[in-house]
């Protein structure tokens, strides 16, 4: 027989408060997995079928164990029911539907009695410690915190945090930083997910908002609110750009940052092992953000393309590699702090692209206006670009150019009218040509010249146009920059959606599809009633 293996009232409760000071948790859990490793033990002595339960006094450690039986009228099961006779012998006035209580013996823990109850009490402990972390760190995202490497593996960072440990993943440290086991670090705690085996904490030395956090705590104008960084932008160990303003008009937020003789910032640049910072006036005028965010390069003029959502940069032809940046860092990082694609062009290859533009429109307003080159060419310098501008502009603005009268101007919208007219017959009957069915020109927003493009690519009936998602329709084709490293590896082609060039938005494309969808509801037959169908066939008969 086993030796019994027991532990006295104060040695429970000595246990229970030392692995509670110890783990950091609640003294009732420590009781709460006592009390479930016991009750595990009891089934075992008295069988598994009974409902046993287990009681340990947290403050003088008396325990007690009982078995929970029902009364009922008919036993279906002995282990957990009594009938009316049985349940009068346990207590006195029992009646059917009470739960009564059957006191047992205490029990003695063999070996393996004893091992089974440690297991789930280092269970019941462990899940304990790692519900307690989660709730710790769930939310700590955003906050910068100190640790100590623990283990480098793969080239991920394990860091001790106290009560926890986090993982620097190799995409999210500073390349080419050297780090040793026991060394001190700070990292930014970048999510925090509950797993079953204890929470996975992610910190991050290479976000941007590492480096915002970083300036927090070495400006204190930062951390008051004073001065806010808008935006920030990083490439990981070389180089960073952060947008910033100030609050109050008699500080300067770049000087803040920057602080006496540099001090701030060569904080901020120690801990991110020397990547070089440009510290810029933040703009809520986009034209010179962009200025600004290519510093220190000069900019000679700004375009902004709304529909595009891109910015056209001319520089002087100098300064052309000193906006590119090495690899493309500047213009890269100037894209990431305003959010906006950027083209680099120089001062000649503005000029010959301008020129390009205007020989391309005068040729176009000469062919379809009927006028001559002097004409279109003065029609082009005022600003007009298409027809459509020239079509339906106010007749009083095109009336008001200098060298024109209200006749001239009268005869110049009737021609562009016209010439639009051909245009958008040619494409009816090209579109005709290619099998494109006249229901699909009913469709709202869908021009002619739309649906040669839909028939060119095999869209030519509604069930062609309702088979395809809004962003294979509508999904602008992504222009590669004008400049960009040739070493650099080529992207994929994104031919974008079938009418990405027109410029359509979610909502129109959204409303087409809906649209074209709309005959796979209607179409549905609808069942006719059995009085009528009997008349017929009586009729038939």
């Amino acid at each position: 027989m086993a030796t019994g293996v027991t532990a006295n009232r104060a040695e429970l409760i000595a246990i229970a408060n030392s692995v509670a000071s110890e783990k950091m948790i609640d003294k009732a859990i420590v009781i709460e997995a006592m009390e479930d490793a016991i009750q595990r033990a009891a089934r075992t002595r008295y069988g598994q079928e009974m409902d046993i339960r287990a009681k340990l006094d947290p403050n003088n450690g008396d325990l007690r164990l009982w078995r929970v039986v029902e009364v009922v009228e008919e036993v279906d099961d002995i282990y957990k029911q009594v009938d009316v006779k049985g349940a009068q012998k346990l207590q006195a006035g029992a009646a059917v539907g009470d739960y009564l209580v059957d006191p047992l013996p205490p029990i003695e823990f063999g070996r393996i009695q004893a091992q089974a109850a440690k297991q789930t009490i280092f269970q019941k402990v462990r899940d304990a410690e790692r519900e307690r972390q989660y709730e710790e760190f769930k939310d700590r995202a955003g906050e910068i915190i100190t640790g100590v490497v623990k283990r480098v593996e793969f080239g991920h960072i394990v860091v001790d945090l106290g009560r926890a440990e986090g993982v620097i993943r190799r995409d999210a440290q500073i390349p080419r930083e050297v780090v040793r086991v026991n060394d001190r670090i700070r990292s930014l705690i970048l999510k925090v997910v509950r797993e079953n085996r204890g929470p996975q904490i992610f910190l991050s030395r290479a976000h941007p908002d590492f480096m915002k956090k970083l300036f927090a705590q070495e400006v204190p104008e930062i951390y008051d609110g004073i001065i806010e960084i808008k935006a920030a932008a990083r490439d990981p160990g070389s180089r960073a750009k952060i947008g910033v303003i100030s609050h109050d008009s008699s500080i300067d937020p770049v000087g803040a940052c920057v602080g006496m003789k540099g001090s701030r910032v060569q904080a901020v640049v120690q801990e991110m092992q020397g990547e070089k910072i440009d510290i810029i006036p933040w703009s809520p005028d986009t034209a010179t953000f962009v200025v600004n965010a290519l510093q220190p390069a000069n900019v000679a003029r700004v375009v902004i393309d709304e529909e595009e959502d891109r910015i056209e940069v001319v520089v002087p032809d100098d300064q052309l590699s000193l906006a590119i940046g090495r690899r493309g860092q500047n213009v890269r990082l100037a894209s990431q702090l305003t959010a906006k694609a950027i083209d680099i062009l120089t001062e000649t290859d503005a000029s010959e692209k301008r020129q390009q533009e205007f020989v391309k429109n005068s040729e176009t307003f000469q062919n379809e206006l009927d006028v001559d080159e002097t004409l279109a060419q003065l029609l082009v310098a005022e600003g007009f670009g298409a027809l459509e501008e020239v079509a339906y502009v106010e007749l009083d603005e095109l009336a008001g150019i200098e060298g024109f009268d209200e006749d001239l101007a009268q005869e110049l919208q009737s021609r562009a009218q016209e010439a639009l007219d051909r245009r958008e017959q040619a494409n009816r009957e090209e579109r005709q040509a290619l099998g494109v069915e006249d229901a699909l020109a009913e469709l709202p927003y869908l021009t002619e010249a739309m649906l040669v493009t839909l028939g060119k690519a095999g869209i030519k009936t509604l069930d062609d146009l309702a088979d395809l998602a809004t962003d294979e329709l509508i999904e602008k084709k992504r222009v590669e920059p004008r400049r960009r490293n040739e070493d650099a590896p080529k992207r994929p082609e994104h031919k974008g959606g079938v009418l990405g060039e027109y410029g359509l938005t979610e909502e129109q494309g959204n409303e087409i599809i809906m649209a074209a969808r709309a005959h796979w509801f209607d179409d549905e037959p609808g069942e006719e009633p059995a009085g009528e169908t009997a008349d017929e066939e009586q009729q038939d008969a």
